[in-house]
């Protein structure tokens, strides 16, 4: 199986796991809780599997952001809603995000069923050593809504890979700032939005370029040179090669099926507009062949 399937499956469960960031259920959820504000919401969202822990913990886990954003946010947020809280009122609003965005029909029907079998198959046979968020997923109960199960499922897989992505870099000692600046100079992302959402100031973005520079990956405009995209695709397939195991495990027939049952929930999601243009992940660019 090549590692291009990884990098296939990504891009159609990837839109489906942000609508826990973007929709507007789940803000509404969190105002209920009292958790202030969205970066308070996102943080504790995210950390909840992990269970009480404090920020330090989060920053390293979630590695692209400045220590102070998730200080900002945590503990504060466990004393408004524990983590068991957090998880319990996502899986709410998930239930009715997805509801609301797909159709009561689409979520209540047999492909949507199967897909989050096939899902949960998928992610507990994902790998989880050394990956500690994708542990803290798929450590917690099955849902037994369907789509709160496909979601959840998916949401393990995301946080898998995210985590053997950090790990490749750390390994190729690329920081936190160095890595947003390479992805920036990719174009998939926005560099000034970036900065900005992960908080770390000019001087220390700055840093991070003249690091890069001296890697010889991009210029002095900032755009990547000839050995920066090299390095970059060189990462990019290290990641999804990381990421394998799980399709490996479901196998290539049951594989393509959930590849197929999550193409109209992706492409309903990133048409809705839900996710914002400039997201840090490029979603709304995404494109793929049902045949690919």
């Amino acid at each position: 199986m090549s590692e291009s399937v990884a990098r296939a499956m990504w891009e159609r469960f990837e839109p489906v796991h942000q609508l826990v960031y973007f929709a507007p259920e789940v803000r509404q959820v969190l105002d209920g809780l009292g958790l202030r504000g969205y970066w308070m919401g996102y943080f504790a969202l995210r950390a909840a599997p992990l269970g009480p822990v404090p920020a330090s913990v989060v920053t390293s886990c979630f590695y692209v952001f400045h220590p102070d954003r998730a200080a900002s946010a945590l503990p504060d947020a466990w004393a408004l809603a524990p983590p068991q809280q957090v998880i319990e009122a996502r899986e709410r609003a998930v239930d009715a995000a997805m509801t609301n965005l797909y159709g009561p029909d689409v979520v209540a029907s047999a492909e949507v069923a199967e897909a989050a079998d096939l899902a949960w198959e998928a992610a507990r046979a994902a790998n989880t050593a050394g990956r500690v968020l994708g542990a803290a997923n798929q450590a917690l109960p099955r849902p037994a809504q369907p789509h709160v199960r496909l979601w959840q499922s998916v949401t393990t897989l995301r946080e898998h890979r995210g985590d053997g992505h950090v790990a490749m870099l750390v390994g190729r000692r690329l920081g936190p700032v160095e890595a947003l600046v390479l992805k920036s100079a990719t174009g998939e992302t926005d560099a000034e939005f970036q900065r900005r959402i992960r908080q770390w100031n000019g001087e220390e973005w700055r840093s991070a370029q003249a690091e890069l520079g001296e890697r010889g990956w991009i210029d002095e405009e900032g755009r990547l040179t000839g050995a920066g995209a090299a390095a970059h695709e060189q990462m990019e397939a290290e990641t999804d090669a990381a990421a394998l195991t799980p399709w490996q495990a479901l196998g290539a027939d049951a594989t393509t099926r959930l590849a197929h049952l999550l193409e109209p929930l992706a492409r309903r999601t990133l048409d809705s507009g839900i996710i914002p243009t400039g997201n840090p992940v490029g979603l709304t660019e995404v494109t793929w062949s049902s045949a690919g």
